[in-house]
C-alpha cells in the first residue's frame, strides 16, 4: 500500500495533479488540487485503491483528510470518487460536524448527495465521527486560552460554550471568547 509520496508537482488539473517520483509522472487525484502548486515539491498522504480495471491513487494534503477520506469509502455504497467529491464540495471539519449532529439536510443540500446515500452514510459514521468532530480544533482552541491567561478550568468552560455549528478552529475560538467567560 502506498501511503505517502514526495515529489515535484508537474501539473494540476481540476481532479488531479501528475507527481514526479523518481522519475515517474505519477497521476493523483485531489479533493483540492488548487492546495498544491505547480513546480514546487508536495508530500500527500495517499490511498491507493485497487479495482478491476487498474488503481487509482488519492492524494490529500496530510493524514487526517486521508483517515477521513477512508472513513467515507468504508460506508456500503460510496465508492473512492464519490468520497473525493463529498471532500471537494465541503471542508473536512463541516462534513465532520454534519455527521456529528446527523445534519441530513447539510449533506443532501450542501454536499449534494442523494438522501438514501447521506441516510446511510449517517447511519454509518455518526458513531465513529460525532465524539470526536472538534477534538484537534478544540485542542488548539483550549492551548490558545490558556496562551491568552484563562485557567484550564475557564478554558474548558468556554469550549463547552462553543455551539456545535461553530467549525474550524478560528470560528471555534472566536465563540469561545465571545462566551463571555
Amino acid at each position: 500500500m502506498i501511503r505517502q509520496i514526495r515529489g515535484k508537482v508537474l501539473s494540476a488539473e481540476i481532479t488531479s495533479a501528475i507527481v514526479e517520483v523518481a522519475g515517474f509522472g505519477i497521476e493523483v487525484y485531489l479533493a483540492n488540487p488548487q492546495k498544491i502548486e505547480v513546480g514546487t515539491e508536495a508530500t500527500l498522504a495517499t490511498h491507493l485503491a485497487v479495482k478491476q480495471d487498474g488503481v487509482d491513487l488519492y492524494g490529500f494534503i496530510d493524514a487526517n483528510e486521508r483517515d477521513f477520506f477512508e472513513l467515507i469509502i468504508s460506508v456500503s455504497g460510496i465508492g473512492p470518487k464519490t468520497a473525493l467529491s463529498i471532500m471537494r464540495r465541503s471542508p473536512r471539519e463541516a462534513l465532520e460536524g454534519a455527521i456529528g449532529k446527523r445534519d441530513l439536510q447539510y449533506l443532501t443540500k450542501v454536499v449534494g448527495l442523494g438522501k438514501k446515500s447521506a441516510e446511510k452514510m449517517l447511519i454509518e459514521l455518526a458513531e465513529k465521527v460525532g465524539a470526536h468532530a472538534h477534538d484537534s480544533a478544540d485542542n488548539e482552541v483550549f492551548d490558545t486560552l490558556v496562551a491568552l491567561g484563562y485557567t484550564e478550568r475557564e478554558a474548558r468552560k468556554a469550549l463547552q460554550a462553543i455551539p456545535d455549528d461553530q467549525v474550524g478552529k478560528d470560528k471555534r475560538l472566536k465563540a469561545a471568547l465571545s462566551s463571555g467567560n
